[in-house]
C-alpha cells in the first residue's frame, strides 16, 4: 500500500475473519459499551477478554475466529460504534498479504471513472 494512498472499505468482512485481534482502547470499551447499551464492566466480561501478549483487551472471536460482532457475511452489528483498529483498516495498516484478502479500493480509481 502506497503510504499516501487512500482506500475505501467496501465492508466485505474479509478483515473480520482473518485471524488477529483487535485490540482495545479505552474509548472503544466507553463507546461500545454505551452504544450497546451496558455498563463497561457486564460489556468487558461479556465481549472481551485479555490479549494475548497480555498489554491489552481484545474483542473475543466467535468459535469459528470471526468477530464476535459479525453476522452472516459481512455485517458488523456496532458498525457505528466499532474500535479505532477497525475503523483505520486498511488505511493505516501494512502488512503483507492484506491486498489477497480485502476487497477495498483505492479512492484514486473513483476520480479517475468521474467523467472531467
Amino acid at each position: 500500500m502506497s503510504p499516501q494512498e487512500l482506500y475505501l472499505c467496501q465492508r466485505c468482512g474479509n478483515c473480520c475473519r482473518w485471524p488477529g485481534a483487535v485490540r482495545l482502547r479505552q474509548q472503544d470499551v466507553a463507546r461500545l459499551a454505551s452504544f450497546q447499551g451496558l455498563s463497561e464492566e457486564a460489556w468487558i466480561e461479556t465481549y472481551a477478554e485479555i490479549h494475548p501478549d497480555r498489554s491489552s483487551l481484545a474483542l473475543k472471536n466467535q468459535p469459528d475466529g470471526a468477530c464476535i460482532f459479525l453476522e452472516g457475511r459481512n455485517h458488523c452489528r456496532v458498525q457505528e460504534a466499532k474500535p479505532a483498529q477497525c475503523r483505520s483498516f486498511p488505511n493505516g495498516w501494512n502488512f503483507p498479504g492484506w491486498r489477497d484478502v480485502c476487497e477495498a479500493i483505492p479512492a484514486s480509481s473513483l476520480l479517475e471513472d468521474r467523467p472531467a
